[in-house]
């Protein structure tokens, strides 16, 4: 797929995360934002194998969110992607809709595990990629972590143990806009250096841009088919809120709808959103 038809992608899934949060009144739209570059890589940057119209497919890669507060982001992907009718993306949060604040994976195709406790998401990847093996698939595994959710120490744990069973068929990708729901990261309790940390734990390490297909897409082509015994984590880093002027690095937005007024500058100022 060009960069044309990328970019189109990525406005989509922004508009749409817009859309369900401003009709909920309720959601994480600076989180969701951050990362939308970095699902258009993966669904529609030729890098995962995947079929919305068989899900369960035994050989399909498998992506899980971590940091499932950002369940607009996903759930708008999923949509663009074909595994259901984006009409349905407006009934977010409301009560009985599939479309809960988090995702459920029994509710919805292309969910692959129910998450929003964070720090859980890697492990269950780690979980994930040993099975795979274990089936003999060569089915990759990718995960999307937020950078604040790397305070907790069971991602720590996840990460050890993915080096010592030599996990090369997972990737991990840290959405680095540097803010969480009380600050910046560093303020809040430091993570840096990051690039350092991953390495002693024994994985491989890229840092790039990550709202550049240019950076994303490759370098996730590259995470797959691997054989160095090492599982690969990618530091993308991002702006939280981007797309949006209003609600770039600000920390309010982490998890606050904008009011239909804000909307319409967010939708207008969406189109004309930089990506490179």
């Amino acid at each position: 797929m060009d960069d044309l038809h990328l970019r189109e992608r990525a406005v989509n899934i922004r508009e749409s995360i817009i859309k369900m949060i401003t009709a909920a009144k309720s959601g994480h739209p600076g989180g969701s934002l951050s990362g939308v570059e970095i699902l258009v890589s993966l669904f529609f940057g030729g890098v995962m194998n995947y079929d919305p119209k068989n899900p369960q497919l035994e050989t399909r890669d498998r992506f899980f969110l971590s940091k499932g507060h950002a369940a607009p982001l996903l759930y708008s992907t999923l949509a663009e992607a074909g595994y259901f009718d984006k009409s349905g993306l407006v009934t977010l949060r409301q009560l009985n809709s599939p479309f809960q604040g988090h995702p459920d994976m029994r509710k919805l195709p292309g969910i692959e595990a129910s998450t929003g406790s964070l720090g859980q998401g890697l492990s269950i990847s780690v979980g994930c990629a040993l099975g795979l093996r274990l089936k003999g698939f060569n089915s990759h595994v990718f995960t999307l972590l937020g950078d604040g959710e790397l305070e907790e120490g069971q991602i720590w744990e996840a990460a050890m143990a993915a080096s010592h069973f030599k996990l090369d068929n997972l990737t991990a990708i840290v959405d680095r806009n540097k803010l969480q729901i009380d600050g910046f990261t560093e303020e809040v309790m430091s993570i840096e250096p990051l690039n350092e940390k991953w390495l002693s734990f024994g994985w491989n390490v890229v840092e790039l841009n990550g709202h550049s297909f240019e950076e994303l897409i490759p370098a996730l082509q590259r995470a797959k088919g691997r054989s160095d015994k090492k599982p690969l984590v990618i530091i993308a880093h991002t702006i939280k809120g981007r797309g949006v002027s209003f609600m770039e690095n600000v920390c309010d937005f982490h998890g606050k709808a904008p009011s239909e007024e804000q909307a319409k500058v967010a939708y207008s100022e969406i189109r004309e959103c930089d990506v490179h």
